[in-house]
């Protein structure tokens, strides 16, 4: 019913001035009525036809008539949400030279590790916060690239402190501490008050361990570790992580498994024999890491206060699309776009070599180690699917 309090009410000298009839001949018939809605009814139901027939426009539209659902996401851990912190850094796990980069804006590299965007980004323009999400160092932020979040993850980092020495790169620690810089720059540009409802209300994502599987155990540990023992010391230094982050106000937070490393092309090649098949010994260590961890973070919601923490399994749809990446619309997935595909991956991947593909939406890997953008996609929309009605 029309609000009465909102109404115009016309001049009562005025109304009794104006004709309101209306000839009969500029009446509409009843025929002319009806089909004026026959017209209007045809016209949504072809409407409503063509959302049908494309869903994704209605989500579209959906998504941008609804407010962000997180005012900001912050990314921690390695090359998988890293968007350019690694180019600050003297290290030689670095992306900011092409090919990276080819299908990113403007087609430029941005120390991003794949051909386009990363999760940390995806997850953001998912939630509708923004379209990309910066890197805390070597960039020069706005305060609304503060306000919506930043990623503070170091491509090739680790759980283990000598995977952070051989890469030579940030520590999960040293991250935090730059948080801490950040929620200094938060409170400056916001107040007090509202930095710390963004802090409590933001988004966290933490991708971490696959360097620990790929990289360091299996070179420089087994001899200390069994692989239980090793997946265990992983975990008890991830949890110490998420009580640390919880601890500076971090609430609701997404913490990613280890995808099956032993499948990706780089270990395929050094360890998966003359056929380069997918090597038992490394997603065992994975699986065993991911097990516990999700048994871990269950306890750790109910101690600590006010915490949505979520375990996310990219492990399984990792794997599915490495074992069937047809089903996905792909056709290579044993070998990355970048060089032959073998090993090629950071410096080892670069303009210099003339076999990178033309075509990567074909492939499930843009390297020998990290995804393309079209698989970050789809393990991005299965994590939303799952796991976002646990957070929000």
């Amino acid at each position: 019913m029309f609000n009465k309090d909102f109404a115009v009410s016309r001049p009562s000298h005025l109304h009794n001035n104006i004709n309101t009839t209306v000839p009969c001949s500029l009446r509409p018939t009843t025929k002319t009525k009806m089909n004026l809605y026959s017209s209007i009814l045809a016209t949504y139901a072809n409407l409503l036809f063509l959302l049908l027939q494309c869903p994704e426009t209605l989500t579209l539209a959906h998504d941008r008539m609804i407010s962000p659902l997180f005012p900001a996401v912050i990314g921690f851990g390695d090359s998988i949400l890293d968007t350019g912190n690694n180019n600050a850094l003297f290290s030689l796990v670095k992306c900011d030279f092409p090919p990276y980069g080819r299908e990113f804006i403007g087609g430029r590299p941005s120390g991003r590790f794949s051909n386009g965007k990363v999760p940390s980004d995806l997850f953001a323009s998912k939630f509708g916060v923004k379209e990309v999400v910066r890197a805390y160092l070597g960039t020069e932020l706005s305060a609304q690239d503060l306000l919506t979040g930043v990623s503070f993850a170091s491509g090739g980092t680790g759980y283990d402190s000598l995977t952070v020495e051989i890469a030579s790169v940030l520590s999960m620690w040293d991250e935090l501490e730059l948080f801490k810089e950040y929620q200094g720059k938060l409170k400056a540009i916001a107040g007090e008050a509202k930095a710390v409802e963004i802090v409590s209300e933001s988004f966290y994502v933490v991708t971490a361990g696959s360097n620990d599987v790929a990289n360091t155990y299996f070179t420089a540990r087994k001899a200390q570790y069994d692989v239980p023992s090793y997946a265990e010391f992983l975990v008890q230094t991830a949890l110490h992580f998420i009580k640390d982050l919880h601890s500076l106000g971090a609430r609701k937070i997404a913490m990613a498994g280890v995808p099956p490393m032993g499948c990706v092309p780089y270990i395929r090649t050094l360890y998966g024999g003359f056929q380069r098949e997918c090597v038992p010994l490394f997603n065992h260590l994975a699986e065993t890491f991911n097990s516990k961890l999700s048994m871990e973070l269950l306890k750790l919601n109910d101690s600590l206060p006010g915490s949505k923490i979520v375990y996310i399994d990219v492990y399984t749809i990792a794997l599915d699309l490495i074992e069937h990446p047809s089903k996905y619309g792909f056709e290579e997935s044993t070998r990355g776009c970048c060089g032959t595909g073998n090993v090629e991956v950071s410096v080892l991947c670069n303009s210099l070599d003339l076999h990178t593909c033309m075509d990567d939406s074909k492939y499930v890997f843009w390297d020998s180690v990290h995804p393309t953008q079209r698989a970050y996609e789809i393990i991005v929309n299965r994590a939303v699917q799952d796991y976002i009605h646990l957070l929000v």
